[in-house]
């Protein structure tokens, strides 16, 4: 187990209390020793924001609890769960020395309001930062089963973020939902009972446009989902009209100010769940131009992708900066930037290192419109505050694990490209639903032409499958 110093070192970079830290810590650490269990490991469905904090999105909202879709053919019961979390405990006790008592191991199945059985149940911890706490004194982690949501997707195999010293050689997986079916079941549950976290989660999902979501899938899985429920699809004016909707509002900062260093205003959020429903509708949305480098044009047309682990693995105030800069452009917040003796008010947007190995924030200038570069090495202080801005062009900087960094070979003013970064650098590749055969392609387009399967037969497969997009 880590030591106190680490926990308040890490809490002292995102802004959190301790105990926030540490939860996240112990929920690593707890994934790990779900994935290792023989039946937790393959019936356990890993989902819900967690997830999204765990195996997409690094810089994001701490959670409090882990959520799983059962998938198992037998029917848990609560002393055959008891058994499985004490067989966990003891693997991430001999792994890392983590307390989790048995005592404080419990579950209840229960019916639901959909009439089908839930299961709730939960543990406890004893951490770095009160490791001679009694168990009355201990922070809880919440573990919610779904036995009545079967998966619309494959689930696959997911690395956890776990940014902690202690990160076994092999790292930490779990079985997860498919980023698609994550984005549906958001969307289902955000129609449903409209909770402020729902909403921060949703927002977040589609401004990932970067991860390339496959909008029909979204859409298809979405609606098995609600068939599932027997809601209707929703709308932006169903919500608006839903029973919740005051409370989504009003419980906004109570739900999620604990979660996350600075909490974005509301407004900010719900006035882009219009979009989110245009785009799964099927309807382009307006394409911002990449705010990058001019100079050689050779030079600046090519990127390279950079691990954010490698990135900050200087630490000090290079990783402080970074995170922050990371979950200001991420939440669309403005940041007061103290440089070379002044403060402003800036909008990050992308990232470029010069020829002499300086990394810059290209970023606009929110009094005036200018596009400005930074060098990290003289930024004297970095503040991020909770005014929101609709940003003028893509941004680049992402709360996901690596980053696009614009090469340069000398000093250059930015500009906005006049190419669109998705024609210029990225190839979507797609697999045919038929016979599974991959194709890359120029443009997001699901449309497969006609083509022979792997015996060598004409395929009947005309729409494909999006996988993923390669540089």
């Amino acid at each position: 187990m880590i030591k106190i110093d680490e926990i308040r070192t890490h809490a002292s970079r995102v802004s959190l209390a301790n105990t926030v830290v540490e939860k996240d810590y112990a929920l690593g650490w707890l994934l790990w020793g779900i994935h290792k269990h023989e039946i937790a490991g393959r019936n356990w469905i890993f989902k819900g924001g967690t997830c999204l904090k765990k195996c997409y999105f690094e810089t994001y909202r701490f959670s409090e609890d882990l959520d799983f879709t059962y998938r198992g053919t037998e029917q848990p019961t609560v002393d055959s769960l008891v058994k499985i979390m004490s067989e966990i405990s003891d693997f991430i006790w001999q792994e890392a020395g983590l307390e989790i008592p048995k005592s404080s191991i419990d579950f209840e199945i229960f019916k639901n309001p959909r009439g089908s059985l839930s299961i709730q149940g939960g543990v406890k911890f004893r951490g770095p930062v009160r490791p001679q706490v009694g168990l009355q004194q201990m922070q809880r982690i919440k573990i919610d089963l779904t036995l009545d949501e079967p998966l619309v997707l494959d689930a696959v195999i997911k690395k956890v973020d776990h940014p902690y010293s202690d990160l076994p050689l092999d790292g930490i997986s779990v079985l997860s939902y498919d980023y698609e079916e994550v984005f549906a079941e958001k969307i289902r549950a955000l129609a449903q009972r409209l909770r402020p976290r729902d909403l921060y989660d949703v927002i977040h999902l589609h401004r990932r446009q970067d991860l390339r979501p496959n909008q029909s899938l979204v859409l298809s899985t979405l609606q098995k989902k609600c068939t599932l429920r027997g809601i209707e699809i929703p709308t932006f004016s169903s919500l608006e009209n839903h029973d919740n909707r005051t409370f989504l509002e009003s419980e906004w900062e109570t739900q999620l100010k604990h979660q996350i260093p600075v909490l974005p205003n509301f407004q900010s959020f719900l006035s882009e769940l219009p979009d989110v429903f245009s785009w799964l509708s099927g309807t382009e949305g307006v394409e911002l131009e990449v705010l990058e480098p001019s100079g050689d044009q050779e030079e600046v047309a090519s990127t390279v992708q950079e691990s954010y682990a490698k990135l900050v693995s200087v630490g000090g105030t290079l990783s402080t900066n970074m995170d922050r800069i990371r979950f200001a452009a991420a939440n669309r917040l403005l940041i007061n930037l103290e440089y070379n003796g002044s403060v402003r008010l800036i909008e990050a947007y992308s990232l470029a290192r010069s020829s002499d190995g300086n990394l810059l924030l290209y970023a606009i200038k929110h009094a005036t419109g200018e596009a400005r570069s930074y060098r990290f090495d003289r930024m004297q202080s970095l503040k991020i505050t909770d005014q929101s801005f609709v940003p003028k062009y893509l941004i680049e900087i992402t709360s996901a694990g690596y980053l696009p960094i614009h090469q340069l070979t000398r000093g250059s003013a930015p500009k906005a490209s006049s190419q669109r970064k998705s024609s210029s650098t990225l190839t979507y590749i797609y697999r045919c639903s038929v016979c599974g055969k991959q194709s890359r392609k120029k443009k997001m387009d699901s449309t497969i032409g006609q083509h022979k399967n792997k015996s060598g037969y004409p395929c009947a497969g005309r729409v494909g499958i999006f996988l993923k997009t390669s540089y």
